[in-house]
């Protein structure tokens, strides 16, 4: 049972704690509600670009890392179309240190334009290399146009084009900035050898005075429900072609959740599962076969992702996975494959939890799905997935009209 204690700042800030006394560290985990999916559509990558401005240097403080690593810390960010996360683990006798620095970001930015431009630079050089001049790089802006037709979801974390990135002004930053990096648009969550009420003294003086934002609410489109299958076809300088298939599935705080997720598990967690002994093992057309959903907060998407032998015809190998599915859907499953899969999922939630940056990250994930409840909760849900519920999902789930299929393929084929 992992404890926390909750809190809100009259600035509208979350505050999350969870004592841990057997552990000499704090792990602090910041999580703002912004993510690509907040951009407007002509403005897109902002989300991931202020995750690499926000080491740039704030408003008192030109160098975050230095005094951070002096204080014995080490910090970490990522960015995903739902949200952004910033998170250090630090001794917890320096827990003030990483107070003030975080503080010191939420409160502005440096806002220079030599530190926008030389983060402008980073971000479009990231872009080129690992979408535009990696191998198989620009398949998911391919695949996420095809799947999404109105929600931002349309467009990888990344963005659209690095001409977005290269057009973004000062004025483009500063006001993205200040219409979502706000106490009122966080939520922060402290995990380790704390004291609750020091605790709470320290944040509300390194954040109580941070003033609330209007927090700027883009209209999110709801992505309509496909009608007919989607397919397209590209070729590709790449040594193997690829098919990635896309189902559109609910949003992550649907109860069906954890059949979903049980469901990609059944057919592609380990050596056990369906697609590796019945596609990879014979060895035929397969080298790679993966099943897994997105876990969007808005909506989901289940993936099939397969990389397929040189010699492989891609309309057979794509024939041979609706055949894996068909074997689902007609009940064609054991309640040992079933149990075998939730056990999995017990024993690494539980190495995960483990972790003090995973429980601090969680606690923070979890007040954003508006039920903190779920970090003591999510096995038991796991485990009351049966049989039926998965074969009830597999019905619905993989209709061709629901379906959209990529054929990546070699220029070779």
């Amino acid at each position: 049972m992992i404890n926390y204690h909750t809190h809100t700042l009259a600035n509208g800030l979350k505050v999350i704690l969870h004592k841990d006394q057997t552990t000499p560290l704090v792990s602090l985990n910041i999580l703002y509600n912004v993510g690509s999916k907040h951009e407007k559509e002509n403005l897109t990558g902002f989300a991931h670009l202020f995750e690499h401005l926000m080491f740039g240097g704030s408003i008192h403080i030109p160098d975050y890392d230095t005094p951070l690593e002096k204080a014995g810390g080490e910090n970490n960010a990522f960015t995903n179309q739902d949200f952004t996360n910033y998170y250090l683990t630090i001794p917890a006798i320096n827990l003030e240190t990483a107070l003030w620095l975080e503080s010191d970001r939420m409160l502005s930015l440096a806002f220079t334009q030599h530190s926008l431009d030389v983060q402008k630079k980073v971000v479009i050089e990231e872009f080129k290399e690992r979408y535009l001049n990696k191998p198989y790089g620009d398949i998911y802006h391919i695949f996420y146009d095809m799947i999404f037709k109105t929600h931002p979801y349309k467009w990888p974390t990344i963005g659209k084009t690095p001409e977005h990135i290269e057009k973004a002004t000062l004025d483009n930053v500063k006001d993205f900035f200040f219409s979502h990096y706000a106490p009122n648009n966080a939520i922060l969550t402290l995990a380790g050898n704390i004291d609750y009420k020091k605790t709470l003294d320290l944040i509300e003086k390194w954040f109580g005075d941070i003033p609330r934002r209007d927090i700027a609410h883009n209209p999110i489109s709801k992505e309509p429900p496909q009608e007919k299958e989607r397919r397209k076809t590209v070729y590709k300088n790449v040594p193997f072609s690829k098919i990635i298939i896309g189902y559109h599935m609910p949003a992550r705080t649907h109860k069906d959740y954890y059949v979903y997720d049980l469901l990609s598990d059944i057919l592609a967690n380990g050596r056990s599962a369906r697609f590796f002994k019945n596609l990879i093992k014979p060895n035929t057309l397969f080298t790679k076969a993966d099943a897994y959903i997105s876990g969007n907060i808005d909506t989901g998407i289940f993936y099939i992702d397969t990389l397929l032998k040189k010699e492989a015809d891609p309309q057979e190998a794509e024939k041979n996975i609706y055949k894996e599915l068909e074997k689902i859907i007609n009940g064609n499953i054991s309640e040992e494959e079933i149990n075998r899969m939730k056990n999995k999922y017990e024993v690494s939630y539980a190495f995960e939890m483990y972790e003090l940056s995973s429980r601090s990250f969680y606690l923070s994930y979890y007040e954003l799905l508006n039920d903190l409840s779920l970090i003591n909760k999510e096995v038991e849900l796991y485990k009351q997935v049966t049989k039926q519920d998965i074969i009830r999902v597999a019905k619905e789930l993989f209709s061709k009209e629901n379906r959209t299929v990529l054929y990546y393929l070699s220029k070779k084929y």
